[in-house]
């Protein structure tokens, strides 16, 4: 995966206010999502599993091989082909937004993540995976999509060798990746530049609670309306520091009231102990990935290959047959109806 171009955004827009008084440093932007949905004539999306030497995903190591899925939207509805029998509803929400950094924050990130970057890869592991991403995305002229300013122009090269990537997360918001920013949702941003310069995209029909297999949500091409509200002062009165300096902020989410109603859950624990047998001191990553694994194996028993469950995992839907699923934010949730076949294929056949 070429992650110098994993996200198209919308913006920056310069936020003011009714006087046409723009937003300043140190205020915070509330931006409300009216309304959102995919793009008309667009109505398709995709999932995947990236290839281990190509970005790889959480279960890498135990699915190393690249998978897609193409989804077809039918109103609030998604099916795909690659998944028979699988039928939910998503939950649509911009993946990114986030507002523009000042220069000091924006060399406060460039530096950290440099740091990172320079980091041995034998000391940070994730349960022994993700060996070939890196452990930070730096500034990089590559495929650098900088609006009005001309390619190849003095400033062009000025801002593309230090403009931060989208794909971590930080103090702006950015790369938040929140199932339920959906409609009647509220994101409280810190300025740092007069105007804030909001940017959003990423756009997702349906997510669960992470992307286990990095490619996790819908992608889709949408359309995002927003209403933004300008609260002065509001960085210091509402957000903490928690960092050495005021700009080390956090953003507020305030989800909204929108959600898919599912009422029966069939829940998958997971231990801090991998697969080898070996104990794990407190490992949240080891047993979430134990929790995973487990739920991925019981679903293959109705009929299903191991990589078609990684990808409804990650949303929300119900095959065919045996318990139904619910809800699948990463750990496995269903219907069982009061029992659990212990086999069960796509036809309906199950024994006891």
């Amino acid at each position: 995966m070429d992650f110098t171009i994993a996200h198209y955004l919308s913006g920056p827009l310069r936020i003011v206010d009714s006087e046409g008084v723009p937003a300043s440093p140190g205020d915070l932007l509330a931006v409300e999502i009216c309304n959102l949905g995919p793009l008309p004539g667009d109505e398709w999306g995709y999932t995947a599993i990236l290839e281990r030497e190509n970005g790889g995903g959480f279960l890498t190591d135990h699915f190393p091989s690249a998978r897609k899925a193409i989804w077809y939207f039918e109103g609030i509805y998604a099916c795909s082909p690659q998944i028979p029998g699988v039928r939910f509803p998503g939950l649509t929400h911009p993946g990114v937004v986030g507002t523009a950094p000042s220069l000091e924050l924006l060399n406060i990130w460039n530096e950290r993540e440099k740091s990172l970057s320079e980091t041995s890869l034998e000391t940070i592991k994730l349960c022994e995976v993700l060996h070939q991403r890196p452990l930070a995305h730096l500034p990089t002229p590559e495929n650098c999509l900088l609006g009005k300013v001309q390619e190849g122009t003095a400033e062009w090269h000025i801002i593309a060798n230090e403009a931060a990537r989208t794909i971590a997360g930080r103090e702006n918001g950015g790369n938040c990746d929140i199932k339920n920013l959906s409609r009647g949702s509220r994101i409280y941003l810190p300025v740092f530049v007069e105007g804030a310069n909001l940017s959003t995209g990423d756009m997702h029909f349906s997510q669960g609670d992470g992307e286990i297999s990095l490619c996790g949500a819908i992608e889709m091409s949408g359309f995002l309306e927003l209403k933004c509200e300008i609260i002065r002062g509001g960085m210091k009165e509402y957000l903490t520091p928690v960092g050495p300096t005021p700009l080390h902020v956090s953003p507020i989410f305030e989800i909204g009231p929108v959600e898919p109603r599912f009422s029966e859950w069939l829940v998958f624990e997971g231990i801090s102990v991998d697969e080898s047998g070996k104990q794990h001191f407190l490992d949240a990553s080891v047993a979430y990935k134990r929790a995973v694994l487990n739920a991925i194996e019981y679903l293959s028993k109705f009929g299903y290959s191991k990589e078609q469950d990684i990808k409804p995992k990650r949303v929300k839907g119900r095959p065919l047959g045996g318990p139904q699923l619910r809800r699948l934010p990463d750990l496995l949730s269903c219907s069982n109806h009061g029992r659990l076949p212990a086999t069960q294929d796509r036809s309906g056949t199950s024994a006891p």
